[in-house]
């Protein structure tokens, strides 16, 4: 697959972003792929992190922003995965940053 690039400031916002360890931990929980038997809603998000709905749906929506995760409705809830291809365009500037690919 060819990767889209991003510039550096988009991949300081990403680094960011992800830094904060509340979004890492989430990050941790989402898949890597939209397949809604392993995706998350808000609420199971809360619930495993013992975080309130709010602080959880603040912090996917900086992520979302970023295009760092993405979602999709289903009946009444909403479902959060890792953007696949997002992931490998901040993987890949970061590897080229750090002189390593």
């Amino acid at each position: 697959m060819e990767h889209l690039t991003i510039d550096e400031e988009d991949l300081a916002r990403c680094l960011w972003t992800i830094g904060d360890v509340t979004r890492l931990r989430i990050l941790e929980l989402l898949p890597g792929s939209p397949d809604c038997s392993e995706g998350k809603n808000v609420s199971q998000i809360a619930d495993e992190l013992d975080l309130k709905q709010s602080t959880v749906s603040n912090h996917l929506a900086r992520m979302r922003t970023l295009g760092i995760v993405r979602h999709t409705k289903q009946c009444r809830d909403v479902y959060y995965w890792i953007d696949p291809e997002r992931a490998e365009q901040i993987e890949a500037q970061l590897r080229k940053a750090l002189k390593l690919g």
